[in-house]
């Protein structure tokens, strides 16, 4: 089966990228403040389209959360060198967080920010470098260059109707029209049974 690649136009590609600022209406948290106690969020990434069918649990371990200043970092990374920066970018931050997928020990995520919506629900956002394991470099095989992870999630107060999206390996481009897209290796997998521990 073809891999799917899907681009984003600059709208939700921006937003995709979690660097921006929240919709009016929305509040944002501006310091970079370790937690005095760390975030879980356990789920699982539910497969789509092409991974129809397939499944695998997510554990997410926030210890703080990103400032203004990283974002900052980052778009100008990005405006510079664009992908590439990003990713260099990232990978000098310190770990904010941790994520790991079945099968597998996990990395640290650097930049992750919190959205308190009108709602009460929280939506968290995170990017971070995708290590590339040793096959990948190796064969240097095409999903080595979608070398960016990312996440979003919405946690509702009651922890019941929890939602999010996960896309384990994309980078980002700027097309032909100049504008910037968010490019999948394969489609997005959605979290369910999302649960703040």
């Amino acid at each position: 089966m073809r891999r799917a690649t899907q681009a984003i136009v600059i709208g939700a590609a921006i937003g995709m990228l979690f660097l921006v600022m929240p919709r009016h209406g929305q509040s944002l948290s501006q310091e970079d403040v370790k937690l005095p106690k760390s975030i879980f969020i356990q789920g699982e990434a539910m497969g789509q389209a092409q991974q129809l069918g397939q499944m695998f649990s997510v554990n997410l371990t926030i210890n703080e959360f990103s400032n203004a200043e990283d974002q900052k970092i980052l778009l100008d990374a990005f405006n510079t060198k664009q992908n590439e920066g990003l990713v260099n970018a990232l990978s000098k931050m310190k770990s904010k967080g941790r994520i790991a997928i079945t099968g597998t020990l996990g990395y640290d995520v650097n930049y992750i920010r919190k959205f308190d919506l009108p709602d009460g629900s929280t939506k968290i956002r995170l990017v971070t470098d995708r290590p590339i394991m040793f096959g990948e470099a190796w064969t240097d095989s095409r999903s080595s260059d979608y070398n960016l992870s990312g996440m979003e999630v919405i946690i509702t107060s009651d922890n019941k109707k929890n939602t999010g999206t996960l896309a384990p390996a994309c980078k980002f481009k700027i097309d032909k029209e100049n504008q910037l897209q968010l490019e999948l290796l394969q489609n997005e997998w959605k979290m369910v049974n999302l649960k703040r521990r």
